[in-house]
């Protein structure tokens, strides 16, 4: 028999308006397209790489052109947001990135490949910064954590992709058709969605609760030292859920087919169990998030996954490993939306900046990662190197108090501020 008294703890989920409620599925579109277009092209990289004729070394460089690009644009995004809006910016972004992605496909030499790549780079930093900050916009209409969803919502958009992917090379459709097809889809969704997007500017909104009557709010001031080192704490908070992530993406197959000899059927599995458990994980964290409140979850997450690839390293097996990077999916899975949340809210910067930032340095993990990673196993092994995966669950359990304690549910003073009627609400 269920507890009463563990009902009378969870906070009330207050119910969302029509047009908060309209605004999630459209910013659910956005991360799905976002996902999908990303992992559409993924599986064709080894055709383009042969039609162009590039070696590894040119190859290399030409991938390396997508995060150079996202390094150099992610910064302007908060410009960008307070000038156009969230909505905005997301839409016409996710567009132009699907564009992006279409002239890689259709490049003729490794320059132009590069070139395109780069340009896709700097619009998917801005449009990744873009929606999460409109799915929190929404969030705080909402008055409850719904973050985590749209993250989960990414990765179900990222399989539908690299099935789209698969789909086409089995039927010997061309890369420039393919991807001709998957711009043409997703932009659509992404167009569709402006109309049912939240209005307004993010900057107006701000300033319509700070105007409220009874809002008290103080002058804007510049961030303290407590705000920067908070800010330091959360960026390593995103972090530690990026190398945990790109210990799966991109090591897990390697390590189980040639570390532990598993079979070609089998290699994938420990990525796969990576990506599923992440994805069940961020769709129960909103749930959990607002029960138990985000430090918890999150330092609960990093020790499950320190747990999980710890023992899978020290006691190598195939299912143990196996197992292994689905605790640690399951671990890190609300690590990146919950610092971003924390990142936007932090007193001292302007709505937007701190998650712009904390999204760019980001993006330096998922860079730094890979030959970090690949320099340990070269010199010792790459079961040496997978350790960063249990690191990654430490660093998230010591850094976890610069998250939000479990708080009760309320309705966004936005709402209020906006003069929407409480029967909306």
């Amino acid at each position: 028999m269920d507890d009463p008294s563990a009902k009378t703890d969870a906070p009330a989920r207050p119910a969302a308006d029509a047009a908060a409620r309209r605004a999630r599925i459209a910013v659910s579109a956005l991360f799905l397209t976002n996902g999908a277009l990303f992992a559409n092209i993924l599986p064709r990289y080894p055709e383009i790489k042969t039609m162009l004729g590039l070696d590894n070394t040119t190859y290399g460089l030409s991938i390396a052109a997508l995060p150079a690009g996202a390094l150099l644009a992610g910064l302007a995004a908060a410009v960008l947001i307070r000038r156009l809006g969230s909505a905005r910016v997301a839409v016409f972004g996710t567009a132009l990135t699907s564009i992006g992605y279409l002239l890689a496909g259709l490049s003729p030499s490794a320059l132009l490949f590069a070139g395109a790549l780069f340009l896709t780079g700097v619009f998917d930093a801005i449009t990744d910064v873009a929606q999460n900050a409109h799915g929190l916009r929404v969030q705080r209409r909402f008055g409850r954590s719904i973050i985590n969803s749209f993250h989960a919502i990414w990765s179900i958009g990222a399989v539908l992709g690299g099935a789209m992917a698969a789909a086409a090379i089995a039927i010997g459709l061309p890369v420039g058709i393919h991807l001709a097809i998957s711009t043409a889809v997703f932009a659509a969704v992404a167009l569709c969605a402006l109309r049912f997007c939240l209005p307004g500017l993010d900057e107006e909104e701000a300033d319509a609760v700070a105007e409220a009557p009874g809002a008290g709010a103080a002058p804007r001031r510049g961030p303290s030292l407590r705000t920067i080192l908070m800010l330091a704490a959360l960026t390593l908070i995103a972090m530690a859920g990026a190398v945990g992530e790109d210990a799966g993406n991109s090591w897990a197959t390697l390590y189980l087919a040639d570390s532990l000899d598993a079979a070609a059927p089998i290699a994938p599995l420990g990525f796969i169990a990576l990506m599923v458990a992440q994805t069940i994980g961020r769709l129960m964290g909103d749930r959990l998030t607002d029960r138990f409140g985000q430090r918890l979850v999150a330092g609960a997450g990093g020790l499950i996954a320190a747990a999980g690839m710890g023992l899978a390293l020290a006691f190598p097996s195939i299912l143990g490993t196996i197992l292994g990077f689905a605790a640690l999916g399951f671990g890190i899975a609300t690590l990146i939306p919950a610092a971003m949340h924390a990142a936007d809210e932090l007193p001292g910067l302007r709505r937007g900046v701190g998650l712009t930032v904390l999204a760019w340095l980001l993006r330096v993990g998922f860079l730094l990662s890979p030959p970090f990673v690949g320099y340990i196993a070269d010199q010792e092994s790459l079961r040496a190197g997978l350790l960063v995966a249990p690191a990654a669950g430490i660093v998230a359990v010591v850094f976890c108090f610069a998250l939000e304690k479990r708080r009760a549910a309320r309705v966004d003073p936005h709402a209020e501020a906006l003069d929407i009627p409480p029967s909306s609400r």
